[in-house]
């Protein structure tokens, strides 16, 4: 457009030379973007100019004002005019009328579309207290024409009453946007997303600034103009490609409107679509949680300072390891020194997501700028909180997202970038691959307590479909990227295969039982081959239901769930013979003689704490498990081992006033320490002072009278673990009755925080059939928390049974134990008995 065609359109208020050079403007004129928008708004603007000149020359009481998107000079190719009338009621209403008319009709004579008023100061104040929207339009006045004093009395009227209004009118606002991401959707994951309506779009960007404008709340700047200037040049580059005021980017239009942008393809178009969605909707989230925490400070009244607690009172309660709950948000503590802490990232996302928190957005920042690269492979505490944060269901999502934000996930996970706003162009997928592979994570951890290694079914659930980002056939190509993900994340060779194994065949389950035919033997065997285990078998069942519930409502059914878990049923009968066997227990280390000698000798308990640095990634492979079929190295913390006598001195109680395994482990619940493994077991004892017999392991049952060894893997939830004085005697003062830890344990429960936290899938226990010729096996699989197995311990004694080894193993958070149990004559149980001991365990975990 030149400079002749933008005189000539001033000068000629006609709506010919407007006309001609709204198309020069468009078809080869300013470049497309903000530059083209800013100019074909001043193009309007001189148009209109002329046209109320035209019919009003110069009155004082009576202006032409622009409102919303062309108040904020937003004008795309097919953008309706949003104009306002105002006057101050000394200009007689027939006047007002023929000024109007001849400023409308041109307007619709062009067939543009047009939203008018006209209105008093004080009929517009009423429209916007009976209008949010209204009101809304009214934030972005414009003077276009007339008296500028009227359009300046305007504005400070609206933005004093916006103002004066906002704690009452904000609620409503984030009412109405609730509303409308229900019916429009969620634009980072459509494949027709509309540009205007749906979260994430222009409309919440439109909600931010009138935010902003409120002084209560602001949102996040970094990127959020990028993002609102990328949506609306999606859209004028779609108003073109159609020639229609449309919002939607249909997919017959995507790729027309990506050569109009200059992009590849139609891919390419949606990523840039998604990411800058995410963004708005990632601000929206932390303004409009901003907002809430204003409003409710704001609604508690001061209390007079004579009533006021002469002790502040604690504001900040402990989540993790340098990690806090603020506000209604988690954040570093003041001592978190994320630069030296590279697992502090990973902590903190864990810690908010099992509490069901947010993360602060100013703790996401600091970690994004200060925090150092894990090592690669990961340590096993960084393994271990990433498997929480995934095993955190829903509430991992928002924290996920936060991650997402400031660009940790791809971080953390390079791979990850290849994936992320990846569109699916399939009706049966509702989300982007990456949003799809942690929804997939989200149904799996409702599925944990069908596994025996929950850890495996979470991370292999976000990675299922990471090869999505590479040619060629997906669950090839996401083996190999799997590996590698798998080695960096520190998983031993054995978990390594397993998720390779996993990732390779998530789709075999569903394809083998709608696609072949399930009678036919050869079917089952190459199943079976391709399978190779039971804990393999029972993973992949837990992740195709998983995968199909993240896919969408039509990728799983009755009919399907059936015929999937009657294949399973029949490959697991194949695979029937390999049944579990009682773990074997390395022989007693010189330490672990030593403290059985001590224990032997004294009558009482004896025992080590220190740190135990991590074992190589590449030993956990083939070591014997820590856990039942862990096949992964015990994760870093404190080792504590303690000896002690199956029965006590002469002289005392005839049997311990509470058991061994309930007594250490409310002991170790008392002083904030999680428990990551456990072994339970026994030991002959020395046949002479010397010490020249070595003893041997052997179990609790076989012989009461020897040393019970327990040699436990520990971490302090916060803070620094106890010394081991301090253990030995509240465990002592636990045996002998003298420590009520019943009630130790509810006063402590009692002064924590209350805090929502996650929802955990309920506890299961059952007995493992034909898992021990010597024993009966209890399995519980269970969400970890404090205390946990202080309560199983007690419910086991409380049905009299013997714990003849145990083997406890936390994975993320999720409690995976195996108890062998005999009856008082060292037998195992019968089933009945059995079955009643396994139900009391559960029903004590529910209660």
């Amino acid at each position: 457009m030149t400079n002749t065609d933008v005189r000539t359109a001033a000068e000629d208020p006609g709506p010919g030379a407007y006309a001609a050079a709204r198309l020069s403007l468009l078809q080869r004129g300013a470049r497309p973007g903000p530059p083209r928008r800013k100019a074909l708004a001043a193009l309007t603007d001189d148009w209109l100019n002329g046209l109320f000149t035209a019919a009003a020359g110069s009155p004082r009481g009576l202006a032409l004002v622009a409102v919303g998107g062309y108040g904020r000079g937003e004008l795309s190719p097919r953008s309706d005019l949003d104009l306002l009338l105002l006057h101050d009621g000394s200009t007689p209403a027939a006047a007002i009328a023929r000024v109007a008319d001849r400023i409308w009709y041109p307007v619709w004579d062009l067939g543009l579309d047009l939203d008018h008023s006209v209105r008093t100061l004080a009929e517009t104040r009423r429209t916007a207290d009976d209008d949010l929207r209204a009101q809304l339009g009214l934030l972005d006045a414009r003077h276009l024409a007339g008296d500028r004093g009227t359009t300046a009395a305007l504005r400070t009227t609206v933005l004093a009453d916006w103002r004066n209004q906002a704690p009452a009118r904000l609620p409503r606002l984030r009412e109405l946007c609730e509303e409308r991401a229900a019916r429009a959707g969620e634009l980072p994951y459509l494949l027709e997303p509309d540009l205007k309506e749906a979260r994430g779009g222009l409309r919440d960007a439109t909600a931010l600034r009138a935010v902003a404008a409120s002084w209560l709340a602001d949102a996040p700047r970094e990127g959020l103009d990028d993002a609102r200037r990328r949506l609306l040049d999606v859209r004028d580059a779609l108003h073109l490609t159609t020639g229609r005021a449309t919002d939607r980017l249909a997919l017959q239009e995507q790729d027309q409107v990506a050569t109009a942008l200059g992009l590849l393809d139609a891919d390419t178009l949606l990523r840039q679509v998604y990411e800058a969605a995410r963004t708005l909707s990632y601000a929206a989230d932390v303004t409009w949680r901003e907002v809430g925490r204003v409003l409710r400070s704001r609604s508690v009244r001061p209390r007079p300072r004579a009533l006021l607690p002469s002790r502040r009172p604690v504001d900040r309660a402990p989540l993790a390891e340098g990690v806090v709950e603020q506000d209604g948000e988690a954040g570093l503590a003041r001592t978190a020194r994320p630069e030296r802490d590279p697992v502090l990232t990973l902590r903190a996302a864990a810690a908010a997501a099992q509490a069901g928190l947010p993360l602060s957005p100013h703790t996401v920042r600091r970690l994004a700028a200060t925090a150092p690269p894990l090592p690669t492979p990961w340590p096993a505490e960084a393994r271990d909180q990433f498997v929480i944060l995934l095993g955190a269901g829903r509430a991992a999502v928002p924290v996920w997202e936060a991650l997402e934000a400031e660009g940790l996930v791809s971080r953390l996970l390079p791979d990850w970038e290849r994936v992320r706003c990846r569109p699916q162009r399939n009706a049966v997928h509702t989300w982007t691959v990456d949003r799809h592979l942690v929804e997939t994570a989200v149904h799996a951890a409702s599925l944990t307590r069908r596994v025996s290694r929950p850890d495996l079914l979470l991370v292999a659930a976000l990675l299922h479909d990471i090869g999505k980002g590479w040619p060629g056939d997906h669950s090839v190509a996401g083996e190999v990227i799997t590996r590698d993900v798998a080695a960096r994340l520190g998983f031993g060779r054995h978990d390594t295969a397993v998720l390779a194994t996993l990732v390779r065949h998530h789709l075999l389950l569903v394809e083998t039982a709608t696609r072949r035919d399930l009678d036919d033997p050869a079917t089952v065997r190459a199943v079976a081959e391709a399978v190779g285990s039971h804990a393999i078998l029972e993973l992949l069942h837990a992740l195709t239901e998983a995968d199909a519930l993240a896919t969408g409502p039509a990728a799983w059914s009755a009919w399907r769930d059936s015929l999937v878990t009657g294949l399973v049923g029949r490959v697991g009968a194949v695979l029937a013979g390999q049944g579990e066997q009682e773990p074997g227990a390395p022989a007693p280390t010189a330490e672990q003689e030593r403290l059985a000698f001590e224990a032997h000798r004294t009558r009482g308990p004896v025992l080590t704490l220190h740190a135990r640095a991590e074992a190589l990634a590449d030993g956990g492979a083939d070591d014997t498990a820590s856990g039942p079929d862990t096949g992964q190295e015990p994760p870093l913390g404190v080792e504590l081992v303690l000896a002690l006598p199956a029965r006590p001195a002469q002289g005392a109680q005839e049997r311990y006033a509470m058991g061994v395994l309930p007594a250490v482990a409310g002991v170790l619940a008392l002083h904030r320490l999680t428990v990551r493994t456990a072994e339970l077991g026994g030991v002959s004892p020395p046949r002479g002072l010397d010490g020249a017999a070595r003893t041997a392991r052997t179990t609790v049952a076989d012989d009461p009278s020897r040393v019970l060894l327990l040699n436990w893997r520990v971490a302090a939830e916060y803070g620094s673990p106890p010394q081991a004085d301090r253990l030995r005697a509240d465990l002592v003062r636990a045996l002998d009755g003298s420590l009520d830890l019943r009630a130790r344990l509810a006063e402590r429960d009692a002064a924590s925080p209350r805090r929502r936290g996650i929802t955990a899938p309920q506890p299961r226990v059952r007995v493992a059939p034909a898992a021990s010729r010597h024993a009966t096996v209890i399995e519980v699989r269970a969400q970890d928390t404090p205390g946990l197995l202080h309560r199983i311990g007690l419910a086991l004694e409380a049905d009299g049974v013997r714990v003849r080894s145990a083997h406890v193993s936390t994975l993320g958070a999720n409690a995976v134990d195996a108890f062998y149990v005999t009856d008082a004559t060292g037998r195992p149980l019968g089933e009945e008995a059995a079955g009643r001991v396994a139900k009391g365990v559960e029903e004590a975990l529910r209660g």
